[in-house]
């Protein structure tokens, strides 16, 4: 086995993440990086930095093919990169949409990071660009052995499906440059705005936290448990209030325990680091 280290690499439409994972290991170092596309002359100062060198990466990327090949030379010619792609099955869980390959590959690898955080049924919100919200089945439910195999053998549990929807800050944006009236809204989420900031800053809240609990109410029926829910992404303290707020009121007119969302920093990097070490020689 190689000495040193793999880069973990998540570009994703305006930064892109990087953490570190030392060989042998299953779970990333906590040292991460986030840099803008025109901030990436900096990878290099970071990397010299770490105790042990990389000698190869391994990444996931929706950015364009223009800032995937910076990263690429970027990082040659010491530490050769490998993009990973959305598919049918891997680490234990199984991609139930029509073309796997279609999966946004940033959602796939961050369902295997959450994977690793749960084994009950779970919701990912992602707050970014976009607002993504995916279920995760459980290896079991509601005291039964409710497993789902490919074969004899091998225990999965299933991607049952996801939405999109535009993130917090590209709703407030496209309001902003989308109508003649509407300014660039700074303001909190209450329950009966008074001012054209905070409607606008509560409406937006309004919308992503009801596109989290219909997700959350869908999982609860299908697969007859709530889902643990967690979040991440740049998006989250724009509306981390009010989807708090409905969750925990969801869970109590449904007579479950009140939690709040649990975060997670770079669910994305948390995957490869789970994939790393059946992908890389």
């Amino acid at each position: 086995m190689r000495n040193g280290s793999i880069l973990l690499v998540d570009a994703g439409n305006t930064r892109v993440k990087f953490g570190w994972l030392r060989r042998g290991q299953s779970h990333r170092q906590p040292d991460t990086l986030a840099l803008g596309h025109a901030e990436l002359d900096q990878l290099p100062q970071w990397l010299a930095s770490l105790p042990a060198p990389p000698d190869a990466a391994l990444g996931v990327s929706v950015a364009s093919e223009a800032v995937a090949t910076l990263i690429e030379h970027t990082l040659q010619p010491v530490i050769t990169m490998h993009w990973l792609r959305s598919s049918a099955y891997a680490a234990g869980v199984t991609n139930l949409y029509e073309h796997p390959e279609q999966l946004g590959n940033d959602r796939w690898i961050a369902l295997i990071g959450l994977g690793g955080h749960t084994r009950s049924a779970a919701l990912l919100a992602s707050f970014g660009t976009a607002t993504t919200v995916d279920t995760l089945g459980p290896l079991a439910a509601s005291g039964q052995a409710r497993t789902y195999r490919l074969d004899e053998q091998t225990e999965s549990r299933r991607f049952e499906g996801g939405i999109i929807l535009p993130g917090p800050e590209l709703m407030r944006q496209s309001l902003a440059r989308g109508t003649a009236g509407l300014p660039y809204a700074q303001g909190a989420s209450v329950a009966f705005p008074r001012n054209t900031h905070t409607a606008i800053s509560s409406g937006i809240a309004a919308a992503q936290a009801g596109a989290v609990i219909r997700q959350w109410r869908c999982a609860l029926d299908t697969l007859g448990v709530a889902p643990k829910v967690y979040c991440s992404g740049g998006g989250w303290p724009l509306v981390a209030d009010e989807i708090t707020a409905t969750l925990q009121r969801a869970q109590a007119d449904n007579g479950l325990p009140v939690s709040a969302p649990h975060w997670l920093d770079a669910p994305v990097l948390d995957g490869l680091s789970a994939l790393a070490g059946q992908t890389l020689p």
